[in-house]
């Protein structure tokens, strides 16, 4: 047993201080997440007249009731394409993440049609590629609620439509994976986007409202002359009687989501996965330390020091952590410890990453790869140490040595954004450039290359050099609105409302939700592990 003992007092000015800012980065991530679904909303009278769910209604009957939905992206193209943020629909116009539908743990990806009727947004893209990435990653099937009006015509990119190739490229990639792929065809799925419902193994189409056609009416009218109705062109009747594109006629929506459950149960995809493999058979002791202390730990300004091991004390069972090699490069924490009955490996910083602390976290990453342990990774650190002492030390070379080892884990790597994630620590500390299997935020966290103020700093020298080389007269005042241009630049960029909008995570989460959301991903990379799909050279063609 190695019990964490905290140190902190939860009375002291710099804890409120810090919960105070945590709690208000909190209410505005719900408070743009409310906006989203309050948008899609409003759309329900139209809805209703055509008797239809709204997209979370449907969500609602497609997933099990009771079970948990780890939602993903929720922030995606936050304040990206309009230039008012406080007008700026948060989401990408997709709702997605991993939830149950009739026993069976699957990605789910459904167009939010109550926003620009689905039309298909840049980081919507980008985000519909990300969760395709982790369906294929951790085996598991993958449901499509389709209802989206194609590419926005008026603000159409060349690179949005080569790059959109992927979505389809994927759905024969999982489905040649071995891994189903359901499509409930609620609505429109035009042109390009018809492919969307035409790449997957089970398609059910509504009657009367599922539309699918690789030219709609009026392109049609426009290329070929040829008039004909959209129910005529690519109707759910038409589809499922004469294409043979669609596999189930529904009556409605509920229809339609009742035949996607059925289909999911005759599957039997648990089969071989045995009951107690998703959790080991032990007592699960919670942490000794309230999670509410969370919010109170990490301060707002990423240069005040903190104590990473009060964090874990708060995640990880009976909050017992065995440290590995504490005495060596010791502001780079690394050890073993049980998340809700998973074992884990831990690797956090109390400090930039020095030459002793890479080589450490490097050895660390090897034994638990080794031990076929998954290793969570809580970024804190302005990066790697600087100055001649650690480069005559070797910082590069141990620093590249940590970065291989990272790239090369063969177990899942899973990130979570604590505080400052800055330069080459951002690579050593598996950041999203490194592909972990999930990778989350805090509200609180910030990622650049480097800190606004250093930046600044560092191109005032250089500039003023530039100057004196030259022969110029030091102008002061220019150095100073150079260096504020710089501080705003880095400090817009590295704010974690921009870079989530970015789809540089997975999400951001409430600090007091880390161990439960750590917990069910834990079981999904689990679950992944125990799971064989039969592979196939092809993906399933239809008739």
């Amino acid at each position: 047993m190695a019990i964490i003992e905290t140190n902190i007092s939860t009375g002291n000015d710099n804890f409120q201080g810090n919960r105070e800012g945590m709690l208000a980065l909190i209410e505005r991530m719900r408070m743009l997440e409310e906006r989203t679904r309050r948008t899609s909303s409003a759309s329900k009278p139209r809805f209703e007249k055509r008797h239809q769910l709204l997209p979370r209604e449907r969500l609602a009957i497609l997933l099990d009731h009771g079970t948990p939905f780890l939602e993903l992206s929720t922030l995606a193209g936050y304040g990206l394409d309009v230039s008012d943020p406080d007008r700026s629909v948060p989401g990408g116009g997709v709702i997605a993440g991993i939830g149950y539908v009739s026993g069976v743990r699957c990605m789910v990806c459904a167009s939010d049609s109550g926003i620009d009727a689905g039309a298909l947004q840049p980081r919507g893209l980008d985000k519909q590629l990300r969760v395709q990435e982790l369906a294929l990653e951790n085996k598991l099937p993958y449901v499509q609620l389709v209802e989206s009006a194609g590419a926005n015509l008026m603000a159409y990119r060349v690179e949005d439509f080569v790059r959109g190739g992927n979505l389809f490229r994927n759905l024969a990639r999982l489905s040649a994976a071995g891994l189903p792929v359901l499509t409930v065809t609620h609505g429109s799925s035009t042109a390009g986007g018809a492919y969307q419902t035409g790449l997957s193994d089970y398609i059910i189409m509504v009657r009367g409202r599922s539309r699918a056609f690789l030219a709609g009416p009026p392109l049609l009218k426009a290329a070929t002359g040829e008039i004909a109705t959209e129910e005529e062109l690519g109707g759910a009747e038409m589809h499922t009687s004469i294409s043979g594109l669609g596999d189930y006629l529904a009556e409605d929506d509920r229809d339609a989501l009742r035949i996607a459950r059925d289909i999911m149960s005759k599957l039997e995809w648990n089969r071989g996965i045995p009951a107690a493999q998703d959790r080991k058979e032990r007592v699960v002791k919670p942490p000794r330390y309230d999670r509410e202390e969370l919010l109170g730990i990490m301060p707002m300004d990423h240069k005040r020091p903190v104590d990473m091991k009060e964090v874990i004390a708060r995640i990880v069972d009976d909050s017992d952590f065995l440290e590995f090699s504490p005495r060596y490069g010791s502001a780079t924490v690394c050890g073993h410890a049980m998340l809700d009955g998973y074992p884990v490996g831990i690797i956090t910083n109390n400090g930039p990453i020095d030459p002793a602390g890479a080589a450490k976290a490097t050895h660390f990453i090897q034994v638990c790869c080794q031990a076929q342990v998954p290793i969570l990774y809580l970024n804190n650190t302005t990066g790697f140490m600087v100055g001649r002492h650690y480069e005559e030390a070797g910082s590069i070379k141990h620093g590249a040595k940590m970065i291989q080892a990272v790239t090369n884990a063969t177990v899942p790597q899973i990130t979570l954004y604590c505080g400052a994630s800055f330069g080459a620590g951002n690579y050593g500390m598996c950041g999203r450039g490194f592909h972990p299997r999930f990778c989350f935020s805090w509200p609180n966290a910030k990622t650049a290359v480097m800190g606004g103020e250093q930046a600044a700093q560092t191109m005032a020298i250089v500039t003023e050099a530039a100057m004196k080389r030259k022969g110029a007269e030091v102008d002061h005042e220019q150095l100073d609105k150079l260096q504020r241009k710089i501080v705003d630049n880095f400090d817009r960029q590295m704010d974690v409302f921009t870079t989530s909008a970015l789809l540089l995570d997975d999400g951001v989460i409430d600090p007091r939700d880390t161990r439960s959301v750590l917990s069910y991903v834990l079981s999904v990379c689990r679950e992944a592990e125990a799971r064989k799909p039969h592979a196939m050279q092809f993906s399933v063609a239809r008739p």
